[in-house]
């Protein structure tokens, strides 16, 4: 393998390392316009407390999607999708109503 070769396939390693290093492990796509597909490729599922969640989305199942999808913005600013199905979810999901409510009022 000549230099030039070598050098090249190194830049390529260290700019797909570079473009994946910033993904989260329960990922949510970013939204693109109008999506006709489901938002999360994967979901977590362990519980943390709700005052690391700093705003949460709900995504009713539809046309472009089978399933709901609850897509929560931690302080940090990572995108965390969850698992819907989880009764600790979907107490977060109640916090989080009552939160809106309350506001509104």
């Amino acid at each position: 393998m000549t230099p030039k070769v070598a050098m090249a396939l190194l830049a390529a390693f260290l700019l797909s390392a570079a473009l994946c290093e910033g993904f989260p492990t329960a990922a949510a796509l970013p939204v693109i316009g109008t999506e006709l597909r489901c938002q999360c490729i994967k979901t977590h599922s362990a519980p943390f407390h709700p005052k690391y969640i700093r705003e949460l989305r709900v995504i009713e199942s539809g046309p472009h999607c089978a399933t709901s999808e609850i897509i929560v913005k931690l302080v940090d600013g990572r995108d965390l999708c969850l698992d819907p199905k989880q009764k600790w979810v979907q107490k977060v999901v109640q916090i989080f109503v009552k939160r809106a409510e309350n506001k509104a009022s």
